[in-house]
Formats: C-alpha cells, sequence, structure tokens
C-alpha cells in the first residue's frame, strides 16, 4: 500500500500539460512508491482512459464549497481552487499528500522528498514566491512623495474579498506563498485552517485566487505551522527564468550556486508574441547557459 500520493487537475485543454507532469514523475524509479491520483475538472473520455495506464486514480473535481453560479461561467477547471483543500476526502487512503499544478512538471526528485519530509508533524511544506534575483516584492502607488497605495498581491486579493482591513494589513507586505505546489499530511490541522479561510475568502472574492489567499491567511494570520522550500522546490519561471546547465543537460537557478531546478512551474505563462508556451509547445525563448551562451529552449518537459 503506497503512504503517499502526489495529486494534479486539469480540464481538457490543460491535459498535454497534466501529461507531461505525469510523465516527469514517473521519469524517477522511486516514483514507483508514490501514487500518483488526478481530479477530473472536465477531461475527454480519451484522456482519462490515457492517463488510467499511468496513475492511480482519477476522481471528479466537486464544489467542495458552494460558489454562486455567476462567478463559475462553465469554468470547471475553476474547481483546482476550491477542491486542493480538501485532498483527504477525494482521495483519503494516504498519509502524506503533495500538490503540484498541471502546469508545473519535476525536474529533481530531490524536491519531491524535501515536501514529503517537510509537512511532517502537522505541518504545510510550500515556497515562498522570493528569492535572489527578485527585483520587488509589493507593488505600491505613491501619492504626493510620501503617501502610497499598497498593491502587493497579498493586500490586493485581500480587500477585494473583505476580510477585512486588520487581517489585509498583516499580509499586506508578508512574502507571497504560492500554492501551485504544497504538501500536507492527512491529519494536519492546516486542512481545517484553510477551508475556514476560504470560504471566508470565496464569500465575496473571485473564485481565482481566492485559495491563494486563505493559505497566506492560515499562515501569516492562524500561525500554520510551516516549513519553508528554497526556490527551486517551485521555480516560477514568470517571476525569474531559469539558466541551462550543458554540461549536467538541466535548468538550474541563474544565481550562484546555480542549484538544479526541482519543479519546474509555468505559472501565469510564458509568452512570446501574444502565444503562451502554456498551450503552445513549439513556442521557444532565449536561455542564457552557464557559459553565458543563448539558446532557444522550451521550458516545457521532454522525455
Amino acid at each position: 500500500m503506497k503512504k503517499n500520493v502526489i495529486v494534479s487537475l486539469a480540464d481538457a485543454n490543460y491535459y498535454p500539460l497534466l501529461d507531461e507532469l505525469v510523465n516527469s514523475i514517473k521519469q524517477f524509479r522511486e516514483s514507483d512508491n508514490i501514487a500518483i491520483c488526478i481530479l477530473d475538472a472536465g477531461l475527454e473520455i480519451k484522456q482519462k482512459e490515457a492517463l488510467l495506464k499511468k496513475v492511480d486514480e482519477i476522481k471528479p473535481a466537486k464544489w467542495d464549497i458552494e460558489v454562486p453560479g455567476f462567478k463559475v461561467k462553465n469554468k470547471e477547471w475553476l474547481k483546482s481552487q476550491v477542491s486542493r483543500a480538501f485532498l483527504p476526502n477525494y482521495f483519503p487512503n494516504y498519509d502524506k499528500y503533495l500538490w503540484i499544478d498541471c502546469d508545473a512538471w519535476v525536474n529533481d526528485w530531490q524536491s519531491i522528498e524535501l515536501y514529503f519530509k517537510a509537512c511532517d508533524n502537522g505541518k504545510l511544506g510550500i515556497t515562498q514566491s522570493i528569492g535572489p534575483g527578485y527585483k520587488t516584492t509589493s507593488k505600491v502607488n505613491w501619492l504626493f512623495g510620501k503617501l502610497a497605495i499598497i498593491k502587493s498581491q497579498n493586500f490586493k486579493h485581500a480587500v477585494k474579498s473583505n476580510i477585512g482591513y486588520s487581517k489585509a494589513r498583516k499580509l499586506a507586505f508578508a512574502p507571497h506563498i504560492n500554492i501551485g505546489v504544497f504538501s500536507l499530511e492527512s491529519n494536519s490541522p492546516g486542512w481545517a485552517s484553510w477551508q475556514k479561510n476560504l470560504n471566508e475568502t470565496l464569500k465575496a472574492g473571485n473564485i481565482f485566487g481566492s485559495e491563494g489567499l486563505a493559505i497566506n491567511m492560515s499562515v501569516y494570520i492562524d500561525d500554520l505551522e510551516t516549513e519553508f522550500l528554497p526556490l527551486n522546490c517551485n521555480w516560477i519561471t514568470s517571476n525569474l527564468l531559469p539558466k541551462f546547465d550543458e554540461k549536467q543537460n538541466t535548468f538550474v537557478e541563474p544565481y550562484l550556486p546555480n542549484y538544479k531546478i526541482g519543479i519546474m512551474h509555468l505559472a501565469a505563462g510564458i509568452w512570446k508574441d501574444g502565444k503562451d508556451m502554456r498551450t503552445n509547445k513549439d513556442l521557444t525563448i532565449k536561455i542564457e547557459t552557464l557559459e553565458k551562451k543563448s539558446l532557444n529552449k522550451s521550458l516545457r518537459f521532454c522525455n
């Protein structure tokens, strides 16, 4: 019986990315001891049939928290903004859960091990969206030279969700936590905290981003015990491009000591000429090598 599970979700449009994520996991022999489960948010029958040859289980995603129909607008993939906070309800037979967004892929198994280790004793294992090379952590509009309107991601979502200014201020300059990759034990208090906050953020705010705001509230307001993992465990390419190590044939962090990218995450997309790499695998961009050469490469997973 497998004790730990990796879970993701996709609809038919993002199936190619989901398939690549699964393949990137299966490339490592260590994956034989880890279950892979999928939440279906609009996959086609043929896509599910193909996936079932590789994964342990597929279940339809639900609206675990009721939301108004006008907010959904037939976007079934928005269930990912709710259902990931209820993973033990969908797949109850596991000790530890590792969620990876379908627009991410695994480049180094050590990151998987770190996430499963990070959530020991009820802790949340997650990565903050800040690190060496980041030019800014928050945006502000300056008024009259001294006064400023805060426009950080946390603060903006908090105000829009009507959670109250006292809570919004606590989040305003806290380093944003990306919920695209995280780990929790089945009995962690993190689930209850996250679900409580998600109920609150969904009442007034948009569905998209609500789960991220809720987990930031759990960490920075509810003081959920958290193990913060290094940036290469959830490398968000739209924030900072990696470099390429030609000798090792792998993507690495752009600054010394050039750690290997563990999980490559295409959140928000990589755009070129109006096209998004997430939906166009042929798209390439210029990536600098450690030898200061320039290569045209895709950041998508390639067997």
